[in-house]
């Protein structure tokens, strides 16, 4: 077993939790959205922002010893 997993294939290594964690942020953002939680300015600004974060995690991240 490798050193970074925890039984039955869990990864403990924090940069694979970043894409899951986008994927609920675009969905709580558009939702929020739909249901007038915030306005549409909030939508328009925040989905760039969420792909620039994913692209400079994916960028920065490096690799661990399970990758």
């Amino acid at each position: 077993m490798m050193e970074g997993h925890h039984g039955a294939g869990m990864c403990s290594c924090p940069h694979h939790k970043i894409v899951p964690l986008l994927v609920v942020a675009f969905g709580v953002l558009f939702l929020g959205g739909t249901l007038g939680w915030w306005g549409a300015n909030v939508v328009t600004l925040g989905w760039p922002i969420l792909v620039i974060i994913a692209g400079g995690s994916k960028l920065f991240s490096g690799f661990c010893k399970c990758c």
